[in-house]
């Protein structure tokens, strides 16, 4: 079953994380003149908000099990979408090789052992059209649509640890300690480090339909609009973030053929190989 949310600009405030904010200008957080920014930002966000502007999300969770380096996804009509997750070659500290698959029990005799989420959020807004000729407040609308697009996702992620699927249902911490990571089960997104190929996002549009939420796919599995956000969440307690980091061609060719692709073709859909 998949549950869709809508959020305004004033119901995500307390969510925007503003560091990735301030890197996206190119400013250190601490300055003056992020300080002067963030303002404009919340002035900004006040005139979306009541020019309407609107986060949506969509998530469906789905038994699943992993079968190597897959995390297999099963259907309520009895279909199986599998995942291929790509596997760390070098670790800095000299710790565990990681997958996403490692944090997704085994896919058991009788089908799949535990749950996985798979989400998309949103924001729909054109800034050509609002501001015109203005590149500094067109600049300024499109990040922080990027950033509701990302707070939703942060939202979104919440409701499902506490009520959605309810897996830390008295989870008490602070929208402080959410930003610093201190929940319990990660929400990777489609494209960064621990999930880099883009072409995913093909799989996770039959799973819970982001076209019929406005999410537009490019041949390159790119989302448009641009302030769009998909990905995995799991639960496990020990699960956390991770970069892939360089791809060796023994593994490019084993994900190439977990994926159902030439070698050459799943090469541009993956960000970041180096």
């Amino acid at each position: 079953m998949v549950t869709e949310r809508r959020y305004t600009a004033t119901e995500l405030l307390p969510h925007i994380d503003w560091a990735y904010f301030f890197h996206a200008w190119g400013v250190p957080a601490r300055s003056d003149e992020a300080q002067a920014l963030k303002a404009e930002g919340l002035q900004m966000l006040q005139a979306l908000d009541a020019d309407g502007l609107i986060a949506k999300g969509r998530v469906g969770l789905f038994k699943a099990g992993a079968q190597g380096d897959d995390i297999v996804l099963a259907t309520d009509e009895g279909q199986a979408t599998a995942i291929p997750c790509l596997r760390q070659q070098h670790t800095v500290d000299g710790g565990p090789n990681l997958c996403l698959a490692d944090f997704v029990k085994p896919w058991g005799e009788q089908g799949a052992e535990d749950t996985v989420g798979v989400f998309a959020t949103m924001v729909d807004y054109d800034p050509d059209g609002r501001y015109g000729r203005d590149a500094y407040q067109r600049m300024m609308a499109q990040t922080l649509c990027d950033r509701m697009a990302e707070s939703a996702a942060c939202r979104l992620h919440q409701e499902v640890r506490t009520t959605i699927w309810g897996y830390t249902a008295d989870e008490q911490l602070t929208m402080s300690e959410i930003i610093q990571e201190k929940n319990i089960g990660i929400r990777p997104a489609v494209g960064y480090p621990s999930l880099p190929d883009q072409s995913l996002n093909f799989l996770l549009d039959k799973l819970i339909g982001m076209s019929e939420m406005g999410i537009r796919l490019t041949e390159n599995g790119a989302m448009r609009p641009h302030a769009s956000v998909s990905g995995l969440m799991i639960a496990h307690p020990a699960s956390r973030y991770f970069a892939i980091g360089p791809i060796d061609t023994q593994q490019m060719e084993d994900y190439a053929h977990r994926r159902g692709m030439a070698m050459d073709e799943i090469k541009r859909f993956i960000i970041n190989r180096r």
